[in-house]
This record gives structure tokens, sequence and C-alpha cells, in this order.
């Protein structure tokens, strides 16, 4: 990605992540029960109106300058922290946004996918994480039910733990602003990370 304010502004997002407390370092039990070395919760920025502009801001010049060639019809956003990136980023880009359910409608056309569709569009799918790249492959898989083409998805952060390789599978590119390691690497050169926390977090990326 050639962006010429990319390392100021990922320096300044960086430092917000960890003032709202939405990046943590020490121990913690995941969702899944597996121990990590941080937790990064990004569903608690928007209760912060300054670091949700400055998100918003940020990840929307990522996309621009991502996406000057390789164009795309409308945004998906994915439950719950991805439809608080989907529609602010689809108003500011004038990009029509539809959205993935996580079940079902119980009524009427019983749709997983909301909002208007046309089939071949290409649609970009935004989520604010990835991790394995299970969810956003089941709302990929949802929206392609529906006759679109998605070959692009993009997040904010990458885990690094298989998403880009579980999406280059099924033909999707991966899109992520940063990453782990590199928001890791910013934190330390503006000495808001400990080396020994630092380290923890670089050894466990390179377990997976």
């Amino acid at each position: 990605m050639v962006w010429k304010r990319r390392k100021e502004l990922l320096e300044e997002l960086a430092m917000v992540l960890v003032k709202v407390k939405a990046i943590q370092f020490g121990t913690f039990t995941l969702a899944s029960g597996r121990i990590s070395s941080y937790y990064i919760d990004l569903r608690a920025i928007p209760s912060y109106p300054g670091a949700y502009k400055t998100l918003i801001d940020v990840y929307g010049e990522f996309l621009r300058h991502e996406f000057k060639e390789a164009g795309y019809d409308a945004i998906a956003g994915i439950p719950t922290a991805g439809l608080t990136l989907s529609s602010p980023i689809a108003l500011a880009l004038e990009k029509p946004m539809i959205y993935v359910r996580k079940e079902e409608k119980d009524h009427g056309r019983n749709k997983l996918v909301e909002g208007v569709t046309r089939p071949g569009w290409k649609v970009l799918v935004i989520d604010d994480i990835v991790t394995t790249g299970g969810s956003v492959l089941s709302a990929i898989e949802a929206i392609r039910s529906e006759g679109c083409d998605v070959e692009q998805a993009s997040v904010v952060i990458d885990r690094l733990e298989g998403g880009s390789a579980a999406l280059k599978k099924q033909g999707v590119k991966l899109h992520a602003m940063t990453d782990i390691l590199e928001l890791v690497k910013i934190l330390r050169a503006k000495a808001l990370l400990s080396a020994e926390e630092a380290t923890a977090v670089t050894t466990q990326v390179h377990k997976r």
C-alpha cells in the first residue's frame, strides 16, 4: 500500500486505541477459551466520539487509497462491530450498504442479507478484526448466495492467525489496514508497551 500519511495516521490511531482501552496487553481468556497476551475490542469505540471519529477518518482514508483502481459497487458490514465501521464509511464514500444478519429472520423472506442487492454487484465486505476468517467467510457465502460477487474483504486489524490465507482459498483478497505486530511496534516505540508485553505478543503470533 502506497499511502503518504500512513505512518502518522496509524501512530495516532494506535495511541487512541490504548487510551480508550480498545486494545489491552496482559493475560486474557478469549471466547474460544484460548489464552492470549492481548485483547482487542473495537466495539467500545463508538462510546468515545473522538476516538470513533479518529478510527473512521483513518480507516476511510486507507480504503480510499487501497481501492483507487480496484472498484466495488457496495459495502457490506458484519454485525456487530463491522456495522459500526461500514455505516459511516458507506456514507463517507457514497456507496450503497448492505449487512449480513447473524441469523435468518424467522418471518417474511427469511433473509440473511439486509438491504438492496443487485446480481453481479462487486461487494466489499468490512469487519473490525480478522482472526481465522470464519465470520467473514460466513458473510461472504451469504452475500454470494444473493448473486453478488465478493473478491475483496477489509478489516482494521489482522491478528495474523490464518484469516488472510483462509480467505485467499475462497478467492477473496484481504486488505488489512494494519496488524497486531505493527501495532506492537508502534506502541513500543512510543513507550506505551513494555518489552515483556511486546515479546509475549510476538511469541504468540509466531506460534501460530
